[in-house]
């Protein structure tokens, strides 16, 4: 409850990290008919005043809070916190979402058959598809010889915090930190390497930015390099789901059949995407019979003006139609869904 545009914004964005949603009112009339039933009340300072006067009932559960609180209130009004922002947005995310519980994020990664099949534009169209549809997601780049991510989306002058900056990460992220640090727009952010050294990647790492990238998003999304090293192993350990994207070409199948062997090691969970063209013919469900597992989708067909707006700094998936972006709805239909489904 509160009238501060400011401490909304504040407070809604705690939500958001938390993975929680909240209901709105800018006074206590608004509040009244929501007040005895909620599990959680957040004053504002800027109605401790108005709480008192409307006389609504003690309970528990209230938490006053504000950038300079009422101290003197909290007592008449039965506040069990008072809280002062900035300081206190650590304990207000957990008690918000118990946020280092168990996280109910879901992690899809994505890796090629072979070189240039395409994963890293998947992976990249999955975030943007998902961020748009509204889901809060991260954008994980786990290929350390990829070029940096951001550049598939655009976002290489974006400001924010890269894996140079994260790889001697070896415990427990703090979720709404990680997640301000980041580059971002929207409810889209991601963690990329950038264009210095080569960076060897540690395991710890990238378990750690996974870890809470469940805990603060609804998607986390993982760009895999083919040759799986210690970080892609733990990233796989650690998916839901795993798409290999394979080419409709023969020998692109045969490499793909020994990545998706590696993969199904780590992850109990696999399905193919066959991108066309299909030059000898090969359809989509031959080609995942061959590679051993489950086809996710039709053949996806060349898209001309994609690699054209990949060039001049356009993120895939940023279209409202088209075969990429349906197939990014279906891939997280299904994994979305299955969440829903192990939570019933």
């Amino acid at each position: 409850m509160t009238a501060d545009a400011d401490l909304l914004d504040d407070l809604l964005r705690i939500a958001a990290a938390a993975g929680t949603e909240v209901d709105v009112a800018p006074d206590p009339a608004a509040a009244r008919p929501r007040w005895s039933r909620t599990p959680l009340v957040l004053v504002g300072a800027d109605q401790a005043e108005a709480c008192l006067r409307a006389r609504l009932p003690r309970r528990q559960g209230l938490v006053l809070v504000g950038s300079e609180p009422a101290w003197d209130l909290a007592e008449p009004l039965g506040a069990e916190y008072v809280l002062r922002l900035p300081e206190a947005e650590e304990w207000l995310l957990r008690r918000l979402g118990g946020l280092f519980a168990e996280g109910a994020g879901r992690v899809v990664a994505v890796v090629g058959g072979r070189g240039g099949a395409g994963a890293s534009v998947l992976a990249g169209a999955l975030a943007v598809v998902a961020a748009r549809d509204g889901r809060r997601t991260l954008l994980v780049d786990a290929d350390p010889l990829g070029g940096g991510l951001d550049l598939i989306l655009g976002w290489e002058g974006l400001e924010g915090l890269r894996w140079p900056g994260l790889a001697g990460t070896d415990g427990q992220l703090d979720p709404l930190a990680l997640v301000r640090s980041l580059p971002q727009r929207g409810d889209l952010v991601i963690v990329s390497f950038d264009r210095g050294e080569p960076l060897p990647l540690p395991a710890p790492a990238m378990t750690a930015v996974l870890d809470a990238g469940r805990r603060a998003r609804d998607v986390v999304v993982v760009d895999l390099p083919r040759r799986l090293d210690d970080a892609a192993v733990a990233a796989l350990q650690g998916a839901d789901h795993t798409l290999l994207v394979v080419p409709a070409e023969l020998r692109a199948t045969a490499a793909a059949t020994q990545v998706a062997k590696t993969a199904a090691l780590h992850c109990s969970s696999v399905s193919v995407v066959v991108r066309g063209p299909a030059p000898g013919n090969l359809s989509a469900p031959e080609v995942a019979r061959s590679v051993g597992f489950p086809l996710t989708g039709l053949l996806l067909p060349p898209e001309p003006g994609l690699a054209r707006g990949l060039e001049h700094g356009e993120a895939p998936g940023t279209g409202s139609r088209g075969p990429l972006v349906d197939l990014c709805r279906v891939v997280l239909a299904d994994l979305l869904g299955a969440a829903t489904e192990a939570a019933a």
